[in-house]
């Protein structure tokens, strides 16, 4: 269903950016629809952690609780996301962060589908709108953690 990937350049450096993005229980001070966020479980795997969270989503009439397992790639500066429950047929979503001159490049990769049709058909109308917002927010999440950048 609907896809969103999307490369930026910020004037941060990865660690940085992978911090703000893993902080998941920070979630619902800065991210739109984030109404609420719980860590689960965090286990540390080897050179990865494993993290279950929930996210409680807020967006118009509909309020939805959905878990996801995190993986943590803290020596790659990459964080991998999948769908555990709630109202998704399917979820999946990756942070990469890369140092270049500068800053750092970060990429953004989601797709899911809503198991509600309505729910599915509202958000497919604004999708790529919607994407574009959380994105920003991140992006305005680091100006306020780190100020104007390197």
């Amino acid at each position: 269903m609907p896809t969103h990937s999307e490369t930026r350049f910020l004037p941060y450096s990865a660690q940085q950016m992978y911090d703000l993005v893993a902080d998941v229980r920070a979630y619902p001070k800065f991210l739109p629809w984030c109404a609420a966020a719980r860590v689960r479980e965090f286990v540390p795997d080897g050179d990865r952690s494993i993290m279950s969270a929930d996210l409680v989503i807020s967006f118009k009439v509909f309020r939805e609780k959905f878990g996801s397992r995190v993986v943590l790639y803290p020596a790659e500066h990459k964080i991998d996301t999948a769908y555990i429950d709630g109202p998704f047929r399917y979820m999946e979503s990756t942070w990469a962060f890369q140092d270049v001159e500068g800053g750092c490049e970060v990429t953004f990769f989601v797709d899911f589908e809503f198991k509600n049709a309505i729910l599915q058909g509202i958000i497919g109308v604004v999708f790529n709108e919607a994407m574009q917002r959380v994105v920003r927010a991140f992006e305005r999440r680091a100006v306020e953690l780190y100020g104007a950048g390197v």
